[in-house]
């Protein structure tokens, strides 16, 4: 397993007397991708820019390879930023972008046309050395931002939604490269996003955070099947969340029908928050449903219809590649292994249980 590289330690910061961070612990491996994933204002930029320099804690440490760089200024750490405004210099040509860390550097020039002509290849861009920053397209800025970082050899790449500009092609593009970059340089990569789907194509691991809170750090997988709670099953995928009662071990009340599922520990006739992914709702005849309902919407999605069902007096989103028109009479099936049972928060802002990275 891969020593830890970076280490933020009990991190707190206010702004205006609001606090956007609250005691946040959290370590970072070498050579892995790691996402801050989470809503407008949950922290994840501010704990970059932490770890950057571009922000102080007002209280905590940041450990960086075993020292303590809490103090230290962004250009004295062995890191880079790439931001979702490129800050690329406009007066310049593509090779004096890139040249221009290490012209600050004094390295010599033979050093730098090597460096720019390796740069260029790894992000796909030969021969875009005379090239003006105008002349480029989203894409090939947001690479030459890359390119301007990995120049000056980095042990940590920290990208702050830097896809955010793109279109959806070129950003699914760029996902890609940004992994095989990943793999190639054999770096730690910091990635800042909202955006759930970029989290889950790229991370080794994701950090989902709220209100200042870390949610729950794991695998793609393990955030996408196993949510530690409502927030993060919301939050990542679309979800159905729906209030039930823990009548015993195995057995979920939802809607006023007893569901079977494999969750236990919760008690007896607890109320619990009950989570249902959209892919894991089954329509059936309906006599052999655990509910009945009426197909409301229907929605062609490409790879599979997006139906909304009425029943229970809920309103269920199901995806399946079945079509069932709207106004037809359908039963719902569940799983035992597809329910996610969890408990309700105490209030809206609990803390979640922070587990290791």
């Amino acid at each position: 397993m891969s020593k830890r590289l970076i280490d933020l330690q009990h991190i707190s910061k206010s702004f205006d007397g609001q606090k956007i961070i609250d005691d946040l612990n959290l370590y970072i491996r070498e050579n892995e991708f790691l996402t801050l994933l989470g809503p407008s204002g949950c922290g994840k930029t501010t704990t970059l820019r932490i770890i950057g320099g571009f922000e102080t804690p007002d209280s905590g440490n940041v450990i960086f390879d075993g020292k303590d760089i809490t103090s230290l200024a962004p250009h004295e750490r062995q890191l880079n930023t790439v931001f979702q405004k490129y800050a690329l210099f406009p007066h310049m040509s593509i090779a004096e972008n890139i040249a221009f860390g290490l012209k600050i550097k004094k390295k010599s020039k033979a050093y730098i046309n090597d460096k720019i002509k390796y740069a260029l290849k790894l992000v796909n861009l030969d021969g875009f050395e005379k090239r003006s920053v105008d002349s480029l397209s989203g894409g090939q800025q947001q690479r030459i931002a890359i390119a301007r970082a990995i120049v000056n050899e980095p042990k940590v790449l920290l990208l702050d939604e830097p896809l955010g500009a793109l279109d959806l092609k070129l950003r699914q593009d760029m996902q890609y490269e940004l992994i095989r970059l990943k793999n190639e340089l054999g770096i730690t990569f910091i990635y800042v996003t909202h955006d759930q789907e970029e989290a889950l194509t790229m991370s080794d691991t994701i950090v989902v955070m709220n209100q200042g809170y870390i949610q729950q750090i794991g695998t793609p997988e393990d955030i996408y099947n196993e949510p530690t709670n409502a927030f993060v099953a919301d939050f990542i995928g679309e979800s159905n969340i729906i209030d039930g009662v823990m009548i015993k071990d195995r057995l979920v009340k939802v809607l006023d029908v007893n569901f079977p599922c494999v969750d236990e520990g919760f008690g007896c006739n607890r109320p619990v928050d009950v989570v249902i992914r959209p892919e894991d709702v089954e329509l059936v005849d309906p006599a052999c449903g655990m509910l009945e309902g009426d197909v409301i919407s229907l929605i062609f999605k490409g790879v599979h219809w997006e139906i909304e069902v009425l029943a229970g007096g809920y309103e269920w989103l199901v995806q399946t590649t079945q079509m069932h028109p709207v106004g037809s009479h359908v039963g719902i099936r569940v799983d035992p292994f597809n329910i996610q049972i969890m408990n309700k928060p105490e209030s809206s802002d609990e803390r979640a249980v922070e587990t290791d990275a």
